[in-house]
C-alpha cells in the first residue's frame, strides 16, 4: 500500500520543461553547478508568482510555467522548509546531490497546471 504523497508546485521556463519533458514528465533535471540547491514551493499560488514575475521576465522566450507533482510525504520530512518573503512564500530547499533520489520519491507524472507568457501580463 502506497504511503500518503505532498502536492509541490516547480515554476520552470521552456527549456527546464523540454528537459522535464524528455523524461516522460517523470524527474527534474540536474541543477548547473551554481544551483546548489533544488527548491520546490509549497503553494502553487507561490508558484505562479515567480512563473509571472521571473520566468516571464528572464526567460528568453518570455514564457513560465507552473508544474504541480506529488512526493512521498515521509521523504519530503528529511528536507528544511524556507519562509523566504512573506508566509505564503513557503519553499522546500533539496540539495542539488539529493536531487536524484528525490525524483524517484516523485509518485505519478510531473504536471503543468498553469502558463504565463510575458506578452499577455497586464
Amino acid at each position: 500500500m502506497m504511503g500518503s504523497v505532498t502536492t509541490l508546485f516547480r515554476p520552470v521556463g521552456s527549456a527546464e520543461l523540454e528537459k522535464i519533458k524528455a523524461t516522460d514528465m517523470r524527474r527534474f533535471p540536474p541543477r548547473l553547478p551554481e544551483q546548489p540547491i533544488f527548491y520546490p514551493v509549497t503553494n502553487q499560488g507561490y508558484a505562479e508568482e515567480i512563473a509571472k514575475s521571473w520566468n516571464t521576465r528572464y526567460n528568453r522566450d518570455g514564457v513560465g510555467y507552473v508544474t504541480a507533482f506529488d512526493v512521498d510525504a515521509d521523504y519530503l520530512s528529511r528536507f528544511e522548509r524556507k519562509v523566504v518573503g512573506a508566509v505564503r512564500h513557503e519553499e522546500l530547499w533539496v540539495p542539488a546531490e539529493d536531487l536524484p533520489e528525490f525524483n524517484d520519491h516523485i509518485r505519478g507524472a510531473i504536471r503543468i497546471v498553469a502558463e504565463f507568457r510575458k506578452d499577455e501580463q497586464c
